[in-house]
């Protein structure tokens, strides 16, 4: 069986619609890649300093307390116990980093009244030692 001239065979056919498919996605991978060149953008690389992250905690802390700070009931308390509002400033900023830390944790995690039933059970011990020592005469006697 002789191959007719002019004609390909079925295993060179079959050679050439691989490496047809193979020369494709070398392509289709290289173009991509070319075309990904043109799009990549560059970050800028560099050390950052303690100092740039402290600070930015710094003025987040400082942000946190001066918000509370601003509010109107905060201000009216404040002028009434005769708090002026320039040297609350001057003293922040005289604060460290840990202690203003502190002072913006403590403020967020403060409850919003105060804790009444610590106040109560004061108010209830201080109202037995008074009575105890005779002071006062709350509990009446039965006689």
């Amino acid at each position: 069986m002789g191959a007719i001239p002019g004609k390909k065979g079925l295993l060179e056919i079959s050679v050439m619609n691989t490496t047809s498919k193979w020369r494709t996605g070398v392509v289709a991978v290289l173009a991509a890649g070319v075309f990904n060149l043109g799009l990549t953008s560059v970050a800028p690389a560099g050390i950052v300093g303690t100092s740039a992250i402290v600070s930015t905690a710094r003025d987040s802390d400082l942000a946190s307390i001066r918000t509370q700070l601003d509010r109107a009931d905060v201000r009216a308390q404040m002028q009434k116990m005769g708090v002026d509002a320039a040297s609350v400033d001057q003293r922040l900023a005289t604060l460290s980093d840990s202690e203003l830390h502190d002072m913006a944790t403590q403020m967020q995690n403060a409850p919003a009244g105060g804790d009444v039933l610590v106040l109560i059970g004061a108010v209830f011990v201080v109202l037995i030692i008074l009575e105890v020592v005779g002071v006062i005469d709350i509990f009446k006697r039965a006689r």
